[in-house]
Protein backbone atom coordinates (compact mmCIF):
# COMPACT_ATOMS: atom_id res chain seq x y z
CA UNK A 1 0.00 0.00 0.00
CA UNK A 2 1.11 3.59 -0.55
CA UNK A 3 2.56 5.13 2.57
CA UNK A 4 2.84 8.89 3.09
CA UNK A 5 4.50 10.17 6.24
CA UNK A 6 7.21 12.55 7.43
CA UNK A 7 10.54 11.09 8.52
CA UNK A 8 13.10 13.40 10.11
CA UNK A 9 11.40 16.42 8.60
CA UNK A 10 11.22 15.10 5.03
CA UNK A 11 8.01 13.81 3.38
CA UNK A 12 8.15 10.17 2.29
CA UNK A 13 5.82 8.31 -0.04
CA UNK A 14 6.69 4.64 -0.52
CA UNK A 15 4.98 1.31 -0.99
CA UNK A 16 5.29 -1.25 1.82
CA UNK A 17 3.38 -4.45 2.66
CA UNK A 18 0.65 -3.83 5.24
CA UNK A 19 2.41 -5.89 7.94
CA UNK A 20 5.82 -4.22 7.59
CA UNK A 21 7.06 -3.00 10.94
CA UNK A 22 8.17 0.60 11.21
CA UNK A 23 11.67 -0.50 12.27
CA UNK A 24 12.11 -2.61 9.12
CA UNK A 25 10.73 0.20 6.96
CA UNK A 26 13.19 2.70 8.45
CA UNK A 27 16.19 0.41 8.19
CA UNK A 28 15.57 -1.38 4.90
CA UNK A 29 13.63 1.15 2.83
CA UNK A 30 15.12 4.41 4.12
CA UNK A 31 18.52 3.00 5.24
CA UNK A 32 18.21 4.73 8.64
CA UNK A 33 20.15 2.03 10.47
CA UNK A 34 20.63 4.06 13.65
CA UNK A 35 17.38 2.46 14.81
CA UNK A 36 18.45 -0.92 16.18
CA UNK A 37 16.37 -4.08 16.34
CA UNK A 38 16.79 -6.32 19.38
CA UNK A 39 14.02 -8.51 20.76
CA UNK A 40 11.38 -7.67 18.09
CA UNK A 41 8.73 -8.00 20.82
CA UNK A 42 8.68 -4.44 22.19
CA UNK A 43 10.62 -5.46 25.32
CA UNK A 44 14.22 -4.25 25.02
CA UNK A 45 13.66 -0.69 23.76
CA UNK A 46 16.57 -0.71 21.28
CA UNK A 47 14.20 0.29 18.45
CA UNK A 48 12.69 3.32 20.22
CA UNK A 49 11.88 6.26 17.93
CA UNK A 50 9.64 9.32 18.21
CA UNK A 51 6.18 9.21 16.67
CA UNK A 52 4.53 12.63 16.74
CA UNK A 53 7.01 13.52 19.48
CA UNK A 54 6.34 10.51 21.73
CA UNK A 55 8.63 7.47 22.18
CA UNK A 56 7.30 4.27 20.60
CA UNK A 57 8.62 0.77 19.91
CA UNK A 58 9.13 0.71 16.15
CA UNK A 59 9.46 -3.10 16.08
CA UNK A 60 5.81 -3.53 17.10
CA UNK A 61 4.42 -0.50 15.26
CA UNK A 62 3.18 -1.14 11.73
CA UNK A 63 4.44 1.37 9.18
CA UNK A 64 0.95 1.37 7.67
CA UNK A 65 -0.44 2.96 10.82
CA UNK A 66 1.87 5.97 10.51
CA UNK A 67 0.18 7.62 7.53
CA UNK A 68 0.18 11.40 7.95
CA UNK A 69 2.31 11.24 11.08
CA UNK A 70 5.82 12.43 11.91
CA UNK A 71 8.59 9.96 12.70
CA UNK A 72 11.93 11.10 14.06
CA UNK A 73 14.83 8.68 14.45
CA UNK A 74 18.18 9.08 16.18
CA UNK A 75 19.61 10.46 12.91
CA UNK A 76 16.96 13.20 12.90
CA UNK A 77 18.00 14.36 16.37
CA UNK A 78 21.63 15.06 15.50
CA UNK A 79 21.36 18.83 16.09
CA UNK A 80 18.67 18.71 18.78
CA UNK A 81 19.82 20.76 21.81
CA UNK A 82 18.83 18.16 24.39
CA UNK A 83 20.33 15.32 22.36
CA UNK A 84 23.63 17.18 22.00
CA UNK A 85 23.75 17.63 25.78
CA UNK A 86 22.86 13.97 26.32
CA UNK A 87 25.56 12.72 23.92
CA UNK A 88 28.18 14.76 25.78
CA UNK A 89 26.89 13.53 29.16
CA UNK A 90 26.80 9.88 28.01
CA UNK A 91 30.46 10.16 26.97
CA UNK A 92 31.50 11.95 30.15
CA UNK A 93 29.70 9.49 32.47
CA UNK A 94 30.69 6.32 30.56
CA UNK A 95 27.00 5.58 29.93
CA UNK A 96 27.62 3.28 26.97
CA UNK A 97 29.74 0.23 26.32
CA UNK A 98 28.79 -1.94 23.35
CA UNK A 99 26.45 0.83 22.18
CA UNK A 100 23.66 -1.38 20.84
CA UNK A 101 21.02 -0.04 23.22
CA UNK A 102 22.31 3.54 23.03
CA UNK A 103 20.10 4.98 20.21
CA UNK A 104 16.90 3.85 21.91
CA UNK A 105 18.29 4.80 25.32
CA UNK A 106 19.07 8.32 24.11
CA UNK A 107 15.57 8.78 22.67
CA UNK A 108 14.05 7.74 25.99
CA UNK A 109 16.51 9.90 27.92
CA UNK A 110 15.54 12.93 25.83
CA UNK A 111 11.88 12.30 26.66
CA UNK A 112 12.72 12.16 30.38
CA UNK A 113 14.60 15.48 30.23
CA UNK A 114 11.77 17.23 28.39
CA UNK A 115 8.88 15.76 30.35
CA UNK A 116 10.26 15.36 33.87
CA UNK A 117 12.59 18.26 34.70
CA UNK A 118 12.47 17.41 38.42
CA UNK A 119 13.00 13.64 38.12
CA UNK A 120 15.18 12.06 40.81
CA UNK A 121 17.24 8.88 40.43
CA UNK A 122 14.33 6.61 41.35
CA UNK A 123 12.06 8.20 38.76
CA UNK A 124 14.78 8.07 36.10
CA UNK A 125 15.26 4.34 36.73
CA UNK A 126 11.52 3.79 36.57
CA UNK A 127 11.34 5.60 33.23
CA UNK A 128 14.25 3.52 31.90
CA UNK A 129 12.58 0.21 32.84
CA UNK A 130 11.58 -0.35 29.21
CA UNK A 131 15.12 0.10 27.85
CA UNK A 132 17.41 -2.83 28.60
CA UNK A 133 21.20 -2.50 28.77
CA UNK A 134 23.33 -5.63 29.11
CA UNK A 135 26.62 -3.80 29.72
CA UNK A 136 26.65 -0.70 31.90
CA UNK A 137 24.56 -1.54 34.95
CA UNK A 138 22.66 1.71 34.30
CA UNK A 139 24.60 3.79 36.84
CA UNK A 140 26.38 5.80 34.18
CA UNK A 141 23.16 6.28 32.24
CA UNK A 142 21.35 7.60 35.31
CA UNK A 143 24.25 9.94 36.09
CA UNK A 144 24.27 11.23 32.52
CA UNK A 145 20.54 12.00 32.54
CA UNK A 146 20.81 13.62 35.97
CA UNK A 147 23.68 15.78 34.67
CA UNK A 148 21.56 17.06 31.77
CA UNK A 149 18.59 17.66 34.08
CA UNK A 150 20.81 19.74 36.36
CA UNK A 151 22.09 21.81 33.44
CA UNK A 152 18.97 21.54 31.31
CA UNK A 153 19.11 23.48 28.01
CA UNK A 154 16.91 26.57 28.10
CA UNK A 155 14.26 25.38 25.67
CA UNK A 156 10.52 24.97 25.65
CA UNK A 157 9.48 21.38 24.84
CA UNK A 158 7.06 20.81 22.01
CA UNK A 159 3.54 20.33 23.44
CA UNK A 160 2.33 16.75 23.24
CA UNK A 161 -0.04 14.37 24.95
CA UNK A 162 0.67 13.94 28.64
CA UNK A 163 1.91 10.52 29.69
CA UNK A 164 -0.13 9.23 32.62
CA UNK A 165 1.91 7.32 35.16
CA UNK A 166 0.41 4.81 37.55
CA UNK A 167 0.20 5.85 41.19
CA UNK A 168 1.18 3.57 44.04
CA UNK A 169 -0.53 4.83 47.20
CA UNK A 170 0.74 3.88 50.63
CA UNK A 171 -1.78 2.44 53.08
CA UNK A 172 -2.18 4.47 56.29
CA UNK A 173 -3.55 2.35 59.16
CA UNK A 174 -5.36 5.37 60.62
CA UNK A 175 -7.05 6.21 57.30
CA UNK A 176 -10.68 5.23 57.86
CA UNK A 177 -12.04 7.04 54.82
CA UNK A 178 -12.72 4.09 52.56
CA UNK A 179 -14.93 4.40 49.52
CA UNK A 180 -17.25 1.48 48.81
CA UNK A 181 -18.35 2.92 45.48
CA UNK A 182 -17.94 0.46 42.65
CA UNK A 183 -19.50 0.03 39.25
CA UNK A 184 -22.01 -2.84 38.98
CA UNK A 185 -20.34 -6.04 37.83
CA UNK A 186 -21.86 -8.53 35.42
CA UNK A 187 -21.28 -12.27 35.46
CA UNK A 188 -19.61 -12.01 32.05
CA UNK A 189 -16.57 -9.83 31.63
CA UNK A 190 -15.61 -8.11 28.39
CA UNK A 191 -12.51 -6.17 29.39
CA UNK A 192 -9.01 -6.90 28.13
CA UNK A 193 -6.49 -8.70 30.32
CA UNK A 194 -6.24 -12.05 32.05
CA UNK A 195 -9.48 -14.00 32.18
CA UNK A 196 -9.71 -17.16 34.26
CA UNK A 197 -12.71 -19.45 34.70
CA UNK A 198 -12.41 -21.89 37.61
CA UNK A 199 -14.61 -24.82 38.56
CA UNK A 200 -14.82 -25.36 42.33
CA UNK A 201 -16.39 -28.49 43.78
CA UNK A 202 -18.27 -26.76 46.60
CA UNK A 203 -21.68 -25.08 47.05
CA UNK A 204 -21.78 -21.49 45.86
CA UNK A 205 -22.85 -20.09 49.24
CA UNK A 206 -19.82 -21.70 50.93
CA UNK A 207 -17.47 -20.44 48.20
CA UNK A 208 -18.88 -16.90 48.49
CA UNK A 209 -18.38 -16.94 52.26
CA UNK A 210 -14.76 -17.96 51.66
CA UNK A 211 -14.26 -15.20 49.08
CA UNK A 212 -15.44 -12.71 51.71
CA UNK A 213 -12.51 -13.82 53.90
CA UNK A 214 -9.25 -12.49 52.38
CA UNK A 215 -7.17 -14.21 55.06
CA UNK A 216 -8.62 -17.57 54.06
CA UNK A 217 -8.05 -16.93 50.35
CA UNK A 218 -4.45 -15.82 50.96
CA UNK A 219 -3.80 -19.00 52.90
CA UNK A 220 -4.65 -21.01 49.78
CA UNK A 221 -1.66 -19.56 47.91
CA UNK A 222 1.85 -20.47 49.15
CA UNK A 223 3.86 -17.36 49.82
CA UNK A 224 0.87 -15.06 50.34
CA UNK A 225 -0.32 -13.64 53.65
CA UNK A 226 -2.49 -10.80 55.00
CA UNK A 227 -0.61 -8.70 57.54
CA UNK A 228 -3.17 -5.98 58.37
CA UNK A 229 -6.82 -5.15 57.79
CA UNK A 230 -8.88 -2.00 58.31
CA UNK A 231 -12.44 -2.48 57.10
CA UNK A 232 -12.27 -2.99 53.33
CA UNK A 233 -8.56 -2.10 53.21
CA UNK A 234 -5.95 -4.82 53.55
CA UNK A 235 -2.18 -5.01 53.57
CA UNK A 236 -0.38 -8.18 52.56
CA UNK A 237 2.83 -9.65 51.24
CA UNK A 238 3.85 -12.23 48.67
CA UNK A 239 7.11 -14.20 48.77
CA UNK A 240 8.42 -15.87 45.61
CA UNK A 241 11.67 -17.43 44.44
CA UNK A 242 12.89 -17.92 40.86
CA UNK A 243 16.26 -19.62 41.15
CA UNK A 244 18.57 -17.11 42.89
CA UNK A 245 16.02 -14.30 42.57
CA UNK A 246 14.10 -13.76 45.81
CA UNK A 247 11.17 -11.35 45.80
CA UNK A 248 8.91 -10.00 48.52
CA UNK A 249 6.08 -7.80 47.31
CA UNK A 250 4.39 -5.75 50.03
CA UNK A 251 1.23 -3.95 49.03
CA UNK A 252 -2.19 -2.56 49.86
CA UNK A 253 -5.60 -3.24 48.35
CA UNK A 254 -9.23 -2.19 48.61
CA UNK A 255 -12.01 -4.81 48.53
CA UNK A 256 -15.61 -4.29 47.41
CA UNK A 257 -18.37 -6.92 47.41
CA UNK A 258 -21.91 -7.20 46.08
CA UNK A 259 -23.48 -9.96 48.19
CA UNK A 260 -26.72 -9.98 46.21
CA UNK A 261 -25.00 -10.54 42.85
CA UNK A 262 -22.05 -12.60 44.18
CA UNK A 263 -19.57 -10.26 42.52
CA UNK A 264 -16.64 -8.21 43.78
CA UNK A 265 -13.53 -6.24 42.98
CA UNK A 266 -10.01 -5.99 44.36
CA UNK A 267 -7.77 -3.04 43.46
CA UNK A 268 -4.30 -2.47 44.84
CA UNK A 269 -0.58 -1.98 44.37
CA UNK A 270 2.65 -3.38 45.74
CA UNK A 271 6.43 -3.06 45.62
CA UNK A 272 9.38 -5.43 45.85
CA UNK A 273 11.86 -3.64 48.11
CA UNK A 274 14.95 -5.41 46.76
CA UNK A 275 14.48 -4.65 43.07
CA UNK A 276 12.18 -1.63 43.28
CA UNK A 277 9.71 -3.33 40.92
CA UNK A 278 6.17 -2.03 41.31
CA UNK A 279 2.91 -3.81 40.59
CA UNK A 280 -0.51 -2.24 40.19
CA UNK A 281 -3.51 -4.50 39.55
CA UNK A 282 -7.28 -4.72 39.62
CA UNK A 283 -9.38 -7.89 39.60
CA UNK A 284 -13.12 -8.27 39.13
CA UNK A 285 -14.73 -11.59 39.99
CA UNK A 286 -18.16 -13.22 39.74
CA UNK A 287 -19.38 -16.45 41.33
CA UNK A 288 -21.93 -18.58 39.47
CA UNK A 289 -23.83 -21.51 40.94
CA UNK A 290 -23.25 -24.59 38.80
CA UNK A 291 -25.14 -27.20 40.83
CA UNK A 292 -25.95 -28.23 44.37
CA UNK A 293 -22.26 -28.74 45.18
CA UNK A 294 -20.45 -26.99 42.33
CA UNK A 295 -19.55 -23.40 41.49
CA UNK A 296 -17.83 -21.46 38.74
CA UNK A 297 -15.63 -18.48 39.55
CA UNK A 298 -14.81 -16.03 36.76
CA UNK A 299 -11.94 -13.60 37.27
CA UNK A 300 -10.84 -10.69 35.07
CA UNK A 301 -7.48 -9.09 35.90
CA UNK A 302 -5.70 -6.02 34.55
CA UNK A 303 -2.20 -5.15 35.76
CA UNK A 304 0.89 -3.00 35.22
CA UNK A 305 4.37 -4.14 36.22
CA UNK A 306 7.19 -1.57 36.20
CA UNK A 307 10.80 -2.05 37.11
CA UNK A 308 13.61 -4.61 36.71
CA UNK A 309 11.29 -7.62 37.11
CA UNK A 310 8.92 -6.37 34.40
CA UNK A 311 10.74 -8.64 31.93
CA UNK A 312 8.95 -11.57 33.62
CA UNK A 313 5.57 -9.86 33.21
CA UNK A 314 5.07 -10.33 29.47
CA UNK A 315 1.68 -11.53 28.32
CA UNK A 316 2.41 -15.16 27.28
CA UNK A 317 4.45 -15.83 30.44
CA UNK A 318 1.86 -14.26 32.72
CA UNK A 319 -1.03 -16.16 31.14
CA UNK A 320 0.42 -19.63 31.73
CA UNK A 321 1.54 -18.78 35.26
CA UNK A 322 -1.81 -17.17 36.07
CA UNK A 323 -3.64 -20.29 34.96
CA UNK A 324 -1.50 -22.50 37.20
CA UNK A 325 -1.77 -20.13 40.17
CA UNK A 326 -5.55 -19.89 39.82
CA UNK A 327 -5.86 -23.67 39.61
CA UNK A 328 -3.66 -24.00 42.71
CA UNK A 329 -5.86 -21.61 44.69
CA UNK A 330 -9.01 -23.45 43.54
CA UNK A 331 -7.61 -26.82 44.65
CA UNK A 332 -6.52 -25.52 48.03
CA UNK A 333 -9.84 -23.73 48.55
CA UNK A 334 -11.75 -26.94 47.85
CA UNK A 335 -9.56 -28.74 50.38
CA UNK A 336 -10.13 -26.03 53.01
CA UNK A 337 -13.90 -26.17 52.50
CA UNK A 338 -13.78 -29.96 52.96
CA UNK A 339 -11.96 -29.42 56.25
CA UNK A 340 -8.63 -30.75 54.99
CA UNK A 341 -5.35 -29.27 56.16
CA UNK A 342 -3.58 -26.88 53.80
CA UNK A 343 -0.15 -25.33 54.36
CA UNK A 344 -0.68 -21.84 55.75
CA UNK A 345 2.88 -20.71 56.44
CA UNK A 346 3.96 -18.03 53.94
CA UNK A 347 6.90 -20.02 52.60
CA UNK A 348 8.25 -18.53 49.36
CA UNK A 349 6.53 -19.81 46.25
CA UNK A 350 9.00 -21.74 44.12
CA UNK A 351 8.48 -20.31 40.63
CA UNK A 352 10.88 -22.90 39.18
CA UNK A 353 8.59 -25.67 40.41
CA UNK A 354 5.62 -23.86 38.92
CA UNK A 355 7.49 -23.53 35.63
CA UNK A 356 8.02 -27.30 35.60
CA UNK A 357 4.28 -27.79 36.02
CA UNK A 358 3.60 -25.43 33.11
CA UNK A 359 6.13 -27.25 30.87
CA UNK A 360 4.69 -30.64 31.81
CA UNK A 361 1.14 -29.49 31.04
CA UNK A 362 2.25 -28.14 27.65
CA UNK A 363 3.98 -31.46 26.78
CA UNK A 364 0.97 -33.47 27.94
CA UNK A 365 -1.41 -31.40 25.80
CA UNK A 366 0.89 -31.68 22.79
CA UNK A 367 1.09 -35.47 23.07
CA UNK A 368 -2.67 -35.62 23.47
CA UNK A 369 -3.21 -33.64 20.26
CA UNK A 370 -0.74 -35.81 18.36
CA UNK A 371 -2.52 -38.95 19.61
CA UNK A 372 -5.89 -37.63 18.41
CA UNK A 373 -4.46 -36.98 14.93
Amino acid sequence: MTQTLTVNGAPRAVNVPARTHLADFLREDLLLTGTHIGCEHGVCGACTVLLDGEPVRSCITFAATCTGREVRTIEGLENDQVMVALRDAFSAEHALQCGYCTPGMLVTARDIVLRLPDADDDRIRLELAGNLCRCTGYNGIVRAIRRVLKNRPDITPTPRHAVTMGSFPRFAPDDSAVSDAAAPLAAKFTGEGLHEKLSIAAPADQVWAALRDPVLIASCLPGASITARDGNRIRGEMLAALGPIQTKFIGDATLTYDDAAWTGRVAGSGRDGASGTRLQAEAAFALIESGAAASILEIEVTYALKGPLAQFGRGPIVRVFAAELAAMVARNLEARLRGEKVQTEPAAMKASSLLSQVAWRWLRDLLSRLHVR
